[in-house]
């Protein structure tokens, strides 16, 4: 370890020091400041003869009087089995008043995307309780699914919804006791300090905290510490799944403050900005985050991604979504419309995609076929939107009979599909019924995506029913 008193600028959260060796990338640095405090530091970019740091705890008491010693190693994450019902801040250390972390061992925090010739495709259904979700967008274990919403929408609640319900339901034959418990890693980036203690309150509440690893990274905390925070949660996820054989699902939010953090620390190394200000490189270092979901072959755990985005604006084509949108496997869209109706989550199915939920979903644990269900459910949904629009110009009295059931279909799918509030946990099953509940509106040969020997037997003929109630 070697002592240098060679800092010659300050700018922003970085710190610029003369050194007369190499220093590694990314390296581990402690600053220490005239009044004895410490400040801990990352390497950013090494030339000859001069380093730029990123400092963790803000830059400020650093001045040119200021000691720096290289550590000569990167960070690291301490993990065990024990972190888990612990909440530690956003640089890794633990907030809970809890004892002190005993590590099994320690961990580089950089990691790196499972190589695609040792990946398991992801087929195993992972059930959020969310009708909008499991129905309509499934989850997969193995999949990265974010979530795209905008200021002031409930995704915070959606996050906190999926964290405590989301649940393996069935595993594959083999799989042992071990490799089936759950886990959730739980990473929030810039928050205010209400919204972390309504998590907080919530985990506690529902009991969800004794299976989840908590990182709070607070919006009055140094934003450099964004960009570490979510890689310290995806090192936990990656020894809880891998060596101890867990199934974890990784939360992420939000990750527009992560990258707001990116674009500030572009700006102090006076980069050349890319879109809208934000570095270039941006989209190579969101896929170093979202690359290390996924399943390993040969292991019987498994890390699935939730990052959470909020979208300035709401515009879709920012990009921030629109990069993440290129890396991941789909998107779930929280909608200010549906919000604006009171509908809870307010999930607009129409945009979502799942881009496997194909293999995760199939015949024989539900209620028909879940594929054909889901279409058929989308393509009403679809025309009972339109008709909406057609609604406005002509009026409903100038519509068909069918078409002012499809207006009516819309109607209730939002009210009884989507709509089931923050606490209701459904499992797929009733999902589905519900789901044929709805379809049973329209008329049996509207049901054009569904086999004729799932229609006879989960069709709810009204009229029949009626009958049968009179006798």
């Amino acid at each position: 370890m070697k002592e240098y008193k060679t800092i010659t600028e300050i700018s922003g959260p970085l710190v610029f020091a003369e050194v007369d060796e190499p220093v590694g990338y990314d390296e581990i640095v402690e600053i220490e400041t005239p009044d004895g405090t410490t400040k801990r530091g990352q390497v950013l970019e090494t030339s000859e003869g001069l380093v730029a740091i990123q400092v963790f705890e803000g830059t400020d008491g650093i001045n040119r009087d200021a000691s720096v010693k290289f550590i000569g190693e990167t960070l690291q994450m301490p993990v065990t089995e024990d972190l888990l019902g612990r909440v530690l801040d956003g640089s890794g250390r633990p907030i809970d008043d809890g004892p002190d972390i005993v590590p099994e061992e320690r961990r580089p925090i950089v990691g790196e995307a499972i190589n695609p010739y040792s990946r398991e495709y992801p087929e195993e259904f992972i059930q959020t309780g969310v009708s909008g979700i499991d129905g309509m967008n499934t989850l997969v274990r193995g999949q990265k699914l974010p979530i795209f919403s905008s200021s002031g929408l409930p995704h915070n609640e959606l996050a906190l919804q999926i964290a405590r319900q989301a649940t393996v339901p069935e595993e594959e034959e083999g799989d042992d006791e071990e490799g089936s418990e759950f886990a959730v890693i739980f990473g929030a980036m810039g928050i205010t300090a209400e919204e972390a203690n309504e998590f907080m309150e919530d985990f506690e509440r529902t009991g969800a905290l004794e299976r989840s690893v908590v990182f709070m990274n607070l919006a009055d905390d140094p934003a450099v510490e964004r960009t570490v925070t979510p890689r310290l949660a995806l090192t936990t996820a990656e020894y809880l799944a891998f060596d101890k054989g867990y199934h974890v699902l990784v939360i992420l939010t939000d990750m527009t403050n992560y990258c707001e953090a990116l674009r500030e620390i572009g700006a102090a190394r006076e980069e050349v900005p890319g879109r809208r200000g934000y570095p270039g490189y941006m989209y190579t270092n969101l896929a170093t985050i979202y690359e290390r979901a996924g399943r390993i072959k040969g292991e019987d755990g498994s890390i699935t991604q939730i990052p959470i985005l909020t979208m300035p604006s709401n515009d879709i084509t920012h990009p921030i979504p629109d990069l993440t949108g290129y890396i991941t496997e789909g998107q779930i869209i929280v909608d200010p419309d549906l919000n604006s109706k009171g509908v809870e989550p307010p999930i607009n199915v129409l945009p979502s995609l799942s881009r496997l939920m194909d293999d995760g979903i199939g015949e024989g644990l539900t209620r028909g076929d879940h594929g054909d269900v889901s279409d058929q459910l989308y393509a009403a949904y679809a025309e009972g939107e339109d008709l909406r629009d057609l609604v406005n110009i002509v009026g409903r009295e100038a519509l068909s009979e069918r078409d002012n059931k499809f207006l009516d279909f819309a109607e209730r799918f939002e009210r009884e599909f989507v709509e089931q509030g923050f606490d209701a946990n459904r499992d797929i099953e009733e999902t589905l019924e519900v789901g044929w509940d709805l379809l049973s509106m329209l008329p049996k040969q509207e049901l054009n995506r569904i086999g004729e020997e799932y229609i006879e037997e989960y069709y709810q003929d009204e009229e029949a029913e009626a009958v049968t109630a009179d006798d």
